[in-house]
């Protein structure tokens, strides 16, 4: 996924959860269990840092989307439980760890949500910020919706 322009605090947080084992140890994470031994690869919290810090610096571009089917109106509705930590406009809130979504793919957030609504992610103990994920996702009835709440964000990427 594009992670260029990602805030330091949301890559730190991510670098730790993967070193750690609260990503990418699920079965069924298969592109989890590809970052996590670029994580376990950092030694220590300043070479997390760096890395952190370096991802924020870049530019953010934005996504060309790859998935069709969604419905940009519908899925404003399905994003109004999402406004509590994402925001209205998906700048995310570090306050509540939540990342933003405006350069985010299409194909990345969607799966995101499987994941989530599956407990795929978000279930590990050692990911606290990502288990207010779970209930979240599983508000999404089907992948109809997920197709839609996803075309609504990507109509807020600028």
């Amino acid at each position: 996924p594009s992670i260029a322009g990602l805030p330091q605090w949301y890559v730190e947080a991510q670098l730790k959860k993967f070193k750690a084992g609260g990503r990418g140890t699920h079965f069924d994470d298969l592109t989890g269990m590809q970052m996590r031994p670029m994580a376990m690869s950092l030694a220590t919290e300043d070479e997390m840092k760096t890395v952190a810090g370096y991802i924020a610096q870049l530019p953010p571009k934005k996504p060309i989307p790859v998935l069709s089917g969604g419905d940009p109106a519908k899925g404003k509705t399905l994003y109004a439980v999402c406004t509590a930590c994402h925001q209205v406009d998906a700048a995310g809130n570090e306050a509540l760890k939540a990342p933003p979504l405006t350069h985010a793919n299409d194909w990345y957030i969607a799966n995101s949500l499987k994941k989530f609504k599956a407990g795929i992610r978000g279930a590990n103990p050692l990911d606290v910020s990502g288990a207010g994920m779970v209930p979240m996702a599983q508000t999404l009835p089907n992948d109809q919706a997920v197709l839609d709440v996803v075309a609504y964000i990507v109509s807020l990427q600028k």
